[in-house]
């Protein structure tokens, strides 16, 4: 019975970390997702810009137009390089945890008592963690200034559309 006590306490331990590692796969998964939505629209608005400067040739630019497509490849470009930092930090942080849970197994294993290994790999993992998240919350600002942005291009259109229509 002792060592089927043993066994689950190592098992208990270890159970802990492999709980933190589901929760950081899952925002590897989402922040991925995040990152290729991000590399997408920056493609998409380098090929409006494109094509903005190929009609320059031939007409008058909208330097209006110019300006925000300017500025929503800008938006683009931050959050995915903010993103790429957000997998880096996560995929660090899902190794830390990866090894507390090796170290923990390892160390029963040995009987090996090292206590304070485990748990400065745990608190590295969590501020790593916590890192990440932070970042993510920097990413979320910037997706909120860019739809701003758009928005209120795109308004002013609209705005331009209803004066058009009231005064006929």
């Amino acid at each position: 019975m002792a060592n089927l006590s043993g066994t689950l306490a190592i098992l208990s331990a270890m159970f802990t970390p492999a709980i933190l590692v589901s929760a950081c796969s899952s925002l590897i998964l989402t922040t991925s997702q995040r990152l290729s939505r991000s590399l997408d629209r920056q493609r998409e608005v380098a090929q409006l810009l494109r094509q903005n400067q190929q009609q320059a040739l031939t007409a008058t630019p909208d330097p209006a137009e110019h300006g925000h497509l300017t500025q929503q490849l800008r938006f683009a470009i931050r959050r995915a390089r903010l993103l790429q930092r957000v997998m880096n930090c996560l995929h660090f942080t899902l190794s830390i945890f990866i090894g507390s849970i090796l170290t923990i197994g390892v160390f029963e294993l040995a009987d090996f008592s090292r206590a304070w290994v485990i748990a400065a790999l745990s608190v590295i993992g969590a501020l790593l963690l916590l890192y990440a998240s932070v970042l993510l919350i920097r990413e979320s600002g910037l997706a909120r200034a860019d739809v701003a942005e758009e928005t209120a291009y795109l308004t002013q259109f609209t705005l331009a559309d209803q004066d058009r229509v009231a005064n006929q």
